[in-house]
C-alpha cells in the first residue's frame, strides 16, 4: 500500500492479495491445461507468450483504455484550474503524488480512478458532476477517487481483470488447437476440459473481482472521509450522483456502462445487484459515513 495519509485498511490490503494469488493460481492452471492439450512445443509457447502478452497489454494501457471508454481527457491547470486546485490541496493534505487529471464529456455524474501505476494513474470526473455537485461535495468525490490511487487497488483491479479476458481468448485457441490435433472424435474430450477450465476461471474472476470491488468502495468512503472530515458532503454527494442517474442520456449511460467498475457510483445497468454487485448498496455507503459523521462529533451537512 503506498504511504500516504489516508487511513490504512488491513482488510483491504488482504483482500487484495488474497484476490491476486487466487486469480494467479487460477491463471497459470487455466494455461498449464491449455498447454497439455497442445501437442507441438511451439504450440505451448505460443500459449504461454499470448498469456503473457494479454496481461501485459491490460496493465499497460489500462488508463488510456479507461479513458477512451469515458470519453474523457487530460486536462491542464490552464484549462481547469479549480478542478486541479482541489486535487493539489488534497494531494497535499494526503501527502501523495499528484495524478494526472482529467474530464470526460458525459451528462452522466461520475468520477473514476484508473492507471498502471500512482505515476500514471489519472482522477477523471465526468462534465455532468461538475454541474451537479457544490466545492464541498466535489471535493469529498475527489478525495475518495484519490485514496483508490493511494491505496493501489486500482492497480490490482486492472491486473486481476486481465485473467477473465485471458480466460475467454484462451479458451478460443484451446478449441483451435485441439480441433487441429485430430480429425476424430478423441480430441473432444480434451477441448471439453480446456473449455471447462476456462469457464470456470472466468466464472471465479468474475465473482472475485465484484466482492473486492465493493469493499474497495466502502474502503475509499471511510479514507475520503477522514480525510476531509467531511463525510456528510461526500453522503450528499452520492445521494446527488445516484438520483442524476435517471435524468441522465442513454447514450452517456451506455458510454458510462464500460467502466462502470471504476466509477464512484455504478451506472445504470451496470452495477446489478447481490452477488454480483460492483458497488455496495447505497443505503450501507450513507450508513457508514453517518457512523463516521458522529464518530468525528460534527453535524450532518
Amino acid at each position: 500500500m503506498a504511504t500516504s495519509r489516508f487511513i490504512k485498511d488491513s482488510g483491504l490490503t488482504a483482500r487484495m492479495t488474497l484476490t491476486m494469488f487466487l486469480l494467479g493460481a487460477l491463471f497459470v492452471g487455466l494455461v498449464v491445461t491449455v498447454m497439455v492439450f497442445v501437442r507441438s512445443t511451439g504450440g505451448a509457447v505460443l500459449v504461454a507468450v499470448i498469456a503473457v502478452g494479454m496481461a501485459f497489454w491490460q496493465w499497460w494501457t489500462s488508463d488510456s483504455v479507461a479513458m477512451r471508454a469515458m470519453r474523457a481527457r487530460a486536462v491542464t491547470p490552464e484549462e481547469a484550474p479549480e478542478l486541479h486546485g482541489m486535487i493539489d490541496r488534497l494531494c497535499a493534505l494526503a501527502d501523495m503524488p499528484k495524478p494526472r487529471v482529467g474530464i470526460s464529456d458525459l451528462a452522466v455524474p461520475n468520477a473514476f480512478a484508473t492507471g498502471r501505476s500512482p505515476d500514471r494513474a489519472v482522477v477523471c470526473v465526468t462534465t455532468g458532476i461538475l454541474r451537479t455537485l457544490d466545492a464541498e461535495e466535489l471535493e469529498a468525490v475527489l478525495a475518495h477517487e484519490l485514496s483508490h490511487v493511494a491505496h493501489r487497488d486500482v492497480l490490482v483491479m486492472t491486473v486481476a481483470s486481465s485473467a477473465g479476458i485471458a480466460a475467454g481468448l484462451l479458451m478460443r485457441f484451446a478449441q483451435f488447437g485441439g480441433m487441429g490435433r485430430s480429425r476424430n472424435s478423441s480430441s473432444l474430450p480434451a477441448v471439453l476440459v480446456a473449455v471447462v477450465v476456462s469457464l470456470v476461471v472466468y466464472v471465479v474472476s468474475y465473482l472475485l473481482l465484484r466482492l473486492l470491488s465493493r469493499y474497495r468502495e466502502l474502503s475509499a468512503d471511510r479514507a475520503g472521509a477522514y480525510l476531509t472530515l467531511k463525510p456528510g458532503a461526500l453522503a450528499s454527494a452520492l445521494q446527488k450522483i445516484s438520483g442524476e442517474a435517471a435524468a441522465t442520456p442513454r447514450r452517456d449511460l451506455r458510454a458510462a456502462s464500460a467502466a462502470s467498475a471504476l466509477c464512484i457510483v455504478p451506472a445504470v445497468g451496470g452495477g446489478l445487484s447481490g452477488l454480483v454487485a460492483t458497488h455496495p448498496p447505497l443505503q450501507q455507503r450513507l450508513e457508514q459515513l453517518a457512523r463516521i459523521q458522529t464518530e468525528l462529533g460534527r453535524p450532518a451537512g
